[in-house]
């Protein structure tokens, strides 16, 4: 019997591709939408009717009417951030409780998980990774070494015993700092969400979306950051606390791999990163100072202002060979529309060394081998419709199919869901 196949949605690059957005364009043949991984580090931007709304732990669907959205068991929740966020979506779109169901196998934020982050960046110095100070990679690292706590013990008996247990054992290590903290304030604000949450369903997730799929539900998985922040794959140790590729949706739902379909590869037509590590096409010169202040280049968690750079088509090439992406999908392509010239990186130099494959340093020390294109000094954004779109841009577009060897489905010329061209 044919089985009905789950289709998957993440960023190539270094997140902030524009996830959200996609997300939320796509959702209308979608039933379902799960996110797999990554927790309230995430910023998921969504604009429709003039508004824009920054979406952390709640998957993208969720504006969409007859969309039920499930956290995922890969998922760590901030109960605080988690009923905040909720709280502010329904001053928008009204009561979502029948629409929102979470992991019991989800791992919990603790309020000490957040201390641990902050004193272990601020040990590190000028070796920090520019950690969003949100818990997760402490958090991660009790599951790994499997005194985490889920969002399944929030029923048991013995809840409080637990996450005393586990406080305990994290001030012992906070001990090792020096660094002072008071968990008062966020530990009663803690408590209180994780009481409010209850009105949710807390489900076996993977049950849940398997029998979906059996059912003929179409399901969409939504990932956060981006694949070259993957723990195994990413510039490591620039990198997220879990597995940001195709591969972790089997884990972070509990779906085999054959029940994967598509895979929706999202890139912006030039890179940003935030925080430190290796970004070879990196720009500090005016063209830089203008991707920035032409795409509204600021972190959605952080604020942080981005790294920007020209594409590099090295790293994208990898991440659409580790994904498996079946369509890409181009974001931001309007931010383009005044340069003169475009540059796309094509390979890497170190030394007297070509690179045409992306290193294990993530090219630390490459220079970028670039190839120029005219720029297309067009306005892309009231353009609807991809014959009207101007010769050099359809160009760019055919260059970068033809390197990546994978089909531009979606091309987004500007923020509202409305500014998408589909193929």
């Amino acid at each position: 019997m044919e089985q009905n196949r789950l289709d998957v949605v993440l960023g190539l690059q270094w997140g902030d591709e524009g996830k959200g957005k996609v997300v939320d364009v796509l959702t209308p043949g979608y039933k379902m939408v799960a996110r797999f991984q990554g927790g309230p580090n995430a910023g998921h931007s969504l604009v429709f009717d003039g508004d824009s709304f920054v979406l952390h732990t709640v998957p993208s669907g969720i504006f969409r009417e007859g969309t039920v959205n499930v956290i995922g068991n890969g998922v760590v929740i901030d109960p605080v951030i988690l009923m905040e966020e909720i709280a502010a979506i329904e001053k928008i779109a009204g009561s979502i409780t029948g629409k929102l169901v979470i992991s019991k196998r989800a791992h919990l934020i603790l309020p000490t998980h957040r201390m641990l982050d902050a004193a272990s960046e601020a040990a590190k110095g000028k070796a920090k990774i520019g950690s969003t100070l949100k818990g997760i990679g402490p958090t991660y690292m009790d599951k790994t070494g499997r005194n985490g706590l889920r969002v399944g013990d929030i029923l048991s008996p013995a809840f409080e015993d637990k996450y005393e247990a586990l406080k305990q054992k994290h001030f012992g290590l906070l001990a090792q700092y020096d660094f002072s903290y008071d968990i008062t304030a966020y530990e009663q604000q803690w408590k209180a969400a994780v009481e409010a949450l209850k009105r949710f369903p807390f489900i076996d997730s993977e049950v849940y979306v398997n029998t979906a799929l059996d059912n003929g539900v179409p399901v969409l998985a939504e990932g956060a950051q981006g694949s070259l922040l993957d723990i195994d794959f990413g510039t490591y140790p620039f990198v997220t606390s879990s597995n940001t590729l195709s591969a972790g949706v089997c884990t972070g739902l509990g779906v085999a791999p054959t029940r994967v379909g598509k895979v929706f590869g999202i890139f912006k037509a030039y890179c940003t990163r935030v925080g430190s590590g290796p970004f070879p096409t990196e720009l500090f010169d005016a063209d830089g100072e203008r991707l920035r202040s032409i795409g509204h280049e600021y972190g959605a968690t952080t604020g942080r202002p981005r790294r920007c750079g020209w594409l590099d088509l090295v790293a994208l090439k990898y991440a659409v060979m580790m994904n498996g992406v079946t369509d890409l999908i181009m974001m931001k392509s309007d931010v383009l529309d005044d340069f003169d010239t475009i540059k796309v990186a094509v390979a890497y130099r170190e030394g007297d060394k070509v690179l045409e494959s992306f290193p294990y340093d993530g090219g630390e020390h490459a220079t970028p081998v670039y190839r120029e294109f005219p720029g297309w000094k067009t306005p892309l954004g009231g353009l609807r419709r991809f014959e009207d779109f101007p010769a050099a841009f359809q160009e760019y577009i055919a260059f970068i199919e033809a390197e990546t060897r994978c089909r531009i489905r979606i091309v987004s010329v500007g923020p509202d869901r409305d500014a998408t061209v589909r193929r």
